[in-house]
């Protein structure tokens, strides 16, 4: 269900549920002159949208301003937008403590930008990281006191571990394409993965009439795109989201 939609007995029954909570996590940025500038967002969007026909999960309304850097182009006349991450990360933190107020312990952030190197991180998947890891500290010593972790009450902890049961999964934050995808579709910057996936999910987002217009070599592959691999690399994100996404 989408949260701005939702009453509150709606958000009381996802509660007591435990529904997965998912916030679209992406940026503005330019991606070639055939291509929208949310494509990053929008291809989190719209497999939400297609995952929640099959599963119970709520969608947040979608944040689109991540630090999507200059990297690719500058923002003159190109659109991108940059928040840097020592901006993001504050209002990360107040955005999952409100959550967790509300009572959500299963929240998600999913991106899709840059996560080529996922492992290591990038601005804004690091900002929302780090966010949710202190939005959990703050949120547990204002229920449960100081030394929470260190009382008698703790003592099970490691053992919650072993059984899979751990605070700090309330809040995380996921690639849209995970690891397991390489080398099965292609990872890329507005080039024939990009495209396929928008072209799959979004066609709106995509004028082949631009194709031409194109200069950088990231968008060499544009052309070649089709909406049929990209419903191929859909098929194994809803595989990914199966697994990630669980009550």
């Amino acid at each position: 269900m989408r949260y701005e939609l939702m009453l509150p007995h709606q958000i009381r029954r996802a509660i007591e549920g435990n529904w997965p909570v998912t916030l679209p996590l992406g940026v503005l940025e330019y991606h070639g002159e055939h291509m929208a500038v949310g494509m990053d967002t929008l291809a989190v969007i719209k497999t939400l949208e297609l995952f929640e026909k099959e599963r119970d999960i709520v969608i947040l309304p979608p944040f689109y301003y991540g630090a999507a850097s200059y990297a690719v182009a500058p923002p003159e006349g190109s659109g991108s937008v940059q928040v840097g991450g020592p901006v993001l990360a504050p209002f990360a933190e107040e955005l999952f403590y409100g959550f967790l107020r509300i009572g959500f312990r299963n929240i998600h952030a999913i991106i899709h930008h840059q996560t080529e190197n996922f492992v290591a991180g990038m601005p804004t998947d690091l900002a929302f990281k780090t966010a949710g890891r202190q939005a959990i500290f703050r949120f547990l010593e204002k229920e449960r006191g100081e030394g929470w972790w260190g009382s008698d009450k703790m003592a099970d902890y490691y053992a919650g571990h072993a059984q899979g049961e751990n605070v700090f999964n309330w809040v995380q934050v996921h690639p849209l394409m995970p690891a397991a995808m390489s080398g099965k579709y292609p990872f890329d910057h507005a080039g024939i993965g990009e495209t396929s996936l928008m072209l799959a999910l979004c066609p709106e987002a995509v004028d082949a009439g631009h194709f031409a217009d194109n200069t950088g070599w990231y968008t060499k592959g544009a052309p070649e795109a089709s909406a049929e691999l990209g419903q191929k690399g859909v098929a194994m994100i809803l595989e990914h989201l199966r697994t990630t996404l669980s009550a």
